[in-house]
């Protein structure tokens, strides 16, 4: 089997439905250690397996070396995305998330490090991380900055890694190529934006759709998905009552399927270093979306659920 390929909006590009997010390959401090061949076999599995977007960030630690180093001689296989917007040095004593700068200098910078570190001559996509507002975009000239990496040759298609209450404003901005944003069946607050974005031509990149979306032996369910409230995710798992809709799934399947099923989707961001993850994240891919029915009946328990 393989994985289902969709447009990514405007840029013409054809994304498999499960893209790779490689901030698990941060290392230490800020992430488990990962040994160098580790990230090698997973890096190069990713590929074997199908995937074919890539994304990275100046704030990721060790990622963007890793991918540089291990899969830099197979560039034309895969659609590469980072971000800009990040300090080239973070304070070493300040936990995530770290603080941003917006104006020309250091976007540059991020944008020439990323290319010097992933060992390729353009990226794909540079994506605003952080979801800024309007208005420090426009007084930091930020958008402008990107136009003119492209211009270059440097970066092929720019984007917003957006969130409320800033990401209708980006849309309506209509200079972004592609947004990146969170969601997941537990996460719904975005669901509308991912439609309006895919409207105004743009592809959307989906993060969180699995990571933390539901109860898993493995997760910290003090944390919530993605921007929720300590224990939020449990409750609304436990009040959907959606095991009756698993039909043999386990939750993860059921909620990486449920954030695929959606229309507006051009792929979902997920994350790991393990290949034992990997393979499960690839085998849930080529099963593709929910069928129909279970769709729109977890859609509406998960409505009813999130408004209790």
């Amino acid at each position: 089997m393989t994985i289902a390929r969709r447009q990514l909006g405007r840029t013409g590009a054809d994304v498999t439905i499960l893209g790779y997010g490689a901030m698990e390959l941060r290392g230490a401090p800020r992430g488990p250690a990962v040994a160098d061949e580790d990230a090698g076999r997973v890096l190069n599995a990713v590929l074997d397996g199908g995937i074919n977007l890539i994304d990275t960030s100046v704030d990721y630690g060790r990622s963007e070396e890793l991918i540089g180093r291990h899969i830099g001689h197979r560039r034309e296989e895969y659609f590469l995305a980072s971000k800009c917007g990040c300090l080239l040095s973070p304070p070493a004593d300040t936990p995530p998330p770290y603080p941003h700068d917006y104006r020309p200098d250091n976007v540059r910078a991020d944008v020439e490090q990323s290319l010097r570190r992933l060992g390729t001559d353009r990226l794909d996509l540079v994506q605003v991380h952080m979801s800024p507002s309007r208005a420090q975009l426009e007084a930091d000239q930020t958008v402008p900055t990107l136009q003119a990496l492209q211009a270059e040759g440097k970066v092929r298609f720019i984007g917003m890694s957006g969130i409320l209450p800033n990401l209708a404003d980006h849309i309506a901005m209509g200079v972004f190529d592609v947004f990146q944003i969170p969601y997941s069946g537990l996460q719904r607050e975005h669901e509308d934006l991912i439609t309006a974005a895919a409207q105004a031509g743009a592809g959307t990149l989906i993060r969180g759709g699995a990571a933390r979306g539901a109860p898993a032996a493995d997760k910290d369910w003090r944390r919530g998905p993605l921007g929720l409230a300590e224990g939020e995710g449990q409750r609304r798992w436990e009040s959907a009552a959606l095991e009756d809709l698993l039909d043999g799934m386990s939750p993860m399947e059921f909620t990486l399927r449920f954030t695929l099923s959606h229309p507006d989707l051009s792929s979902t961001i997920v994350g790991t270093s393990s290949l034992d993850h990997l393979n499960g994240n690839l085998a849930v891919a080529q099963k593709g979306p929910l069928p129909a029915d279970a769709y729109a009946e977890a859609r509406r328990r998960l409505r009813a659920g999130q408004r209790t």
